[in-house]
């Protein structure tokens, strides 16, 4: 991702060109975060919602392996992840606008084709179509919200819009077990389809038109291999238990799928229009944080795919029973994230990472322990569910602000881009070793669990270390 000034992305120092940043009140700021909320909601609801209609989906397609489907997933995550570091640059080159309204319009499309797909195969496809238009959605409105934001009100308007997320993430267990429970999983996308084209009418009317930067595009080549090589270590991972790690596939995808990605990092070493701004990563602060965000994505969505899953194995629970039963945790990271982004001086962020974490690792070790044994709701799964709410509301925020402390203003959208491109990626991660440990296992018993829980608890352990790493404050000489 690149930041809302031509010049960001890249080491040329010349700003002639660049108009000054707003010193006033856009007229628009107002709409242009309703705006960006509104898409970030979308994009971060589908990352969260399939998770509770898992166990339908399964149930739709009894034919199709569990590594398999868990793509539908996987698909989403890997293109997000993928193509948001390249997203900026796009933006900067077609316009925010442009992009907006577009990366909108085929997000809508995706979500229809996705509630009407007729084999699993089609819907990891529409899904995998739709992470890339969520990829594009999300650099193109944060950049619509520091364009049109003044400077003093920029952290409020940065706040409004990372809030959106924890909404999504707070409603979407529930809402997604609703529209289950009343119709099937189809309900879950077809609800993008209305919601989207209402964004994309209110986007055209109040999005001012702007020129073209001139920018290259991002790199193809970088950005192709960067896609790829995500996509085939975590296609390795997810069907390594399925097919034998020591399988050639397997071996080719995961090696594979290693060069391709070290290959997009090299050429973006030296490329004009890189599809990775690597530079950003000489800070050691930020490069700290991108860590945490990769281990804590990983055991994040490891959860959240695990979570409603294990209610209804574990206890019988009804696909509505089990949304409902993992949202107060979600509606906890929400007063998590408020807190520690209204009340945390900067200075203490890293404490916050890593007292977060170990709260999501807790959580974690909590089920591990009784994950067999638990014999009611109220008595395991509710207070690690409230642990691990409150750890993901607290970490996600306060990752969010160590990264971003020491950047520039004109490179807070790069910086944005490359931690959620982490997160994101640990995410495809988490979510293949998931895969992986419960078709190992065998999946429906409760000590089928254990492993995934242990595996969540290690990566937020990792995370955690991460957190402590930054409290070393920043070299002044490290300027991204």
């Amino acid at each position: 991702m690149t930041a809302t000034r031509p010049e960001a992305a890249t080491p040329s120092p010349a700003p002639a060109a660049t108009p000054a940043p707003i010193a006033e009140p856009s007229p628009g700021a107002g709409r242009m975060v309703g705006l960006a909320s509104a898409v970030t909601f979308l994009a971060f609801l589908d990352a969260t919602v399939v998770n509770v209609a898992f166990p339908d989906l399964r149930r739709a397609f009894p034919d199709v392996s569990l590594a398999r489907l868990t793509w539908v997933v996987s698909a989403y995550a890997v293109l997000f992840a993928a193509l948001l570091a390249a997203a900026g640059r796009l933006a900067d080159t077609l316009g925010r606008r442009t992009l907006f309204l577009g990366s909108t319009f085929a997000f809508t499309l995706t979500s229809l084709a996705a509630s009407a797909a007729p084999t699993a195969d089609l819907l990891i496809l529409a899904r995998a179509l739709q992470g890339a238009a969520a990829a594009g959605m999300i650099p193109a409105a944060l950049g619509l919200v520091l364009a049109h934001t003044p400077p003093a009100r920029r952290a409020a308007a940065l706040g409004a819009w990372s809030a959106a997320g924890g909404l999504a993430a707070a409603i979407g267990p529930s809402a997604g077990g609703l529209l289950v429970e009343w119709w099937d999983w189809r309900a879950i996308f077809l609800l993008n389809v209305p919601l989207g084209l209402a964004v994309c009418l209110a986007a055209a009317r109040a999005v001012p038109k702007e020129a073209r930067t001139g920018r290259r595009l991002p790199d193809p080549v970088g950005t192709a291999a960067l896609a790829l090589g995500i996509g085939a270590v975590v296609a390795g991972l997810s069907q390594g238990a399925e097919w034998g790690w020591t399988d050639p596939k397997v071996l080719v995808l995961i090696i594979g799928g290693a060069l391709s990605g070290t290959l997009a990092l090299h050429r973006s070493r030296s490329h004009p229009a890189p599809a990775v701004d690597r530079d950003l990563w000489r800070d050691r602060l930020f490069a700290r944080a991108n860590t945490g965000a990769l281990l804590f994505g990983a055991a994040m969505y490891a959860w959240l795919l695990t979570g409603p899953s294990y209610l209804i194995d574990r206890w019988n629970y009804s696909v509505l029973q089990a949304g409902f039963g993992v949202t107060p945790g979600a509606v906890l990271a929400m007063a998590g994230a408020l807190v520690v982004g209204r009340r945390v001086p900067a200075r203490l962020q890293w404490a916050a990472v890593t007292v977060g974490s170990l709260l999501f690792a807790a959580n974690a070790l909590l089920l591990w322990g009784w994950a067999a044994d638990s014999t009611s709701y109220a008595q395991i799964f509710l207070p690690a569910g409230l642990l691990g709410g409150l750890g993901i509301g607290v970490v996600v925020t306060a990752l969010s602000t160590v990264a971003s402390a020491g950047l520039p203003p004109q490179r807070f959208a790069a910086g944005t881009g490359l931690l959620m491109t982490a997160r994101q990626l640990g995410g495809a991660l988490g979510v293949a070793a998931t895969a992986a440990l419960l078709t190992g296992a065998g999946a429906g018993a409760g000590e089928h669990w254990s492993g995934v829980f242990l595996l969540t608890a290690l990566t937020a352990l990792g995370s955690a270390a991460a957190g402590w790493t930054m409290r070393v404050g920043r070299d002044p000489k490290e300027t991204p």
